[in-house]
């Protein structure tokens, strides 16, 4: 009897849906349902009763597939359990990523990775909305903000300034707003996130809080959207100083009203489970430490944060 066979068995259980199951696995339904049959020849029984309308388990498939279930996880950690033991470097890394982050930083950071350890496949899942990591077949997450979920696992990558930034031909036509209050006046870029609008801005200096409702023609569930309407000269646009540090570094945008600080965040390694933190996830963890640390120097040293973001 397969282990893949038995996957498939556990999947469409879990479903209850040959089809649905099949359509996670990236298989054919012909393919699963072929595995569901050659584990029922095995076991000499039916898991399953199926009509026209629905499938469900049948008495001795209740009685199975959590014996099934407890014994593929037991056997997935020892698998698991060997390879850190031996520091053996591979896998499929099916790793989400944020749109700008993903696209224009990260990218190049997996190639290298996988250049490096040439045993490690990745499968990416590239989007601005939030994930679920069952439904979306992602084995870790890259995202900014600290998890909230106290059954998962996360690694902090780095902290994360956001900065206010326009293209300086933008702002000769526009002007250069000095206070908080001077944005209304400006054409904000928002990135936008099921339905909802992020035009509310925040800023702080010298203690005090300023609340900023903006108005604005253009916004986007893609966060690199927003960042290349903002290298157009569209608008203003509040981005993390790490989705941007390409162009502040090239001088194709500039840093608005430094002394005013939007609200920051941090860079996040998230996963499921602690048997998702393979020997590849330590090391991708710490590629990714690695990397966010040598941008944040960089803007450091030219000017655009203070040193102690790296604390």
């Amino acid at each position: 009897m397969l282990l893949e066979d038995l996957q498939v068995v556990l999947k469409v259980a879990e479903f209850r849906s040959i089809t649905a199951a099949a359509a996670k696995m990236d298989m054919r339904t012909a393919t699963a349902s072929a595995a569901i049959k050659r584990v029922e020849n095995a076991l000499g029984i039916e898991l399953f009763i199926r009509t026209t309308r629905q499938l469900r388990l049948s008495n001795a498939g209740e009685r199975y597939i959590p014996q099934c279930e407890q014994a593929l996880l037991m056997l997935n950690q020892a698998q698991q359990n060997l390879k850190d033991e031996l520091d053996i470097v591979d896998g499929e890394l099916r790793l989400a990523l944020s749109s700008d982050l993903g696209r224009n930083l990260v990218l190049p950071w997996l190639d290298e990775f996988v250049d490096t350890y040439p045993n490690v496949s990745v499968k990416l899942n590239i989007s601005d909305s939030n994930i679920d990591f069952y439904r979306d077949s992602v084995d870790i997450a890259l995202r900014y903000g600290s998890p909230d979920d106290a059954s998962l696992y996360g690694f902090k990558i780095c902290n994360v300034p956001v900065l206010l930034c326009a293209t300086q031909e933008y702002l000769d036509i526009h002007g250069t707003p000095k206070h908080p209050n001077d944005l209304l006046s400006h054409n904000g870029l928002f990135y936008q996130l099921y339905d909802i609008i992020h035009s509310n801005w925040k800023f702080t200096h010298d203690g005090t809080e300023y609340k900023i409702k903006m108005s604005g023609n253009r916004a986007s569930n893609d966060g690199d959207l927003v960042r290349r309407w903002c290298v157009a000269g569209k608008g203003i646009a509040v981005k993390s100083c790490l989705d941007i540090s390409t162009d502040l570094l090239s001088e194709k945008i500039v840093n608005v009203m430094p002394e005013f600080k939007p609200t920051p965040t941090e860079l996040w390694l998230i996963c499921p489970s602690r048997q998702s933190i393979t020997p590849a996830v330590r090391l991708l963890r710490d590629r990714f430490r690695e990397k966010s640390r040598a941008i944040l120097s960089q803007l450091i040293e030219n000017g655009f944060l203070d040193d102690d973001v790296l604390a």
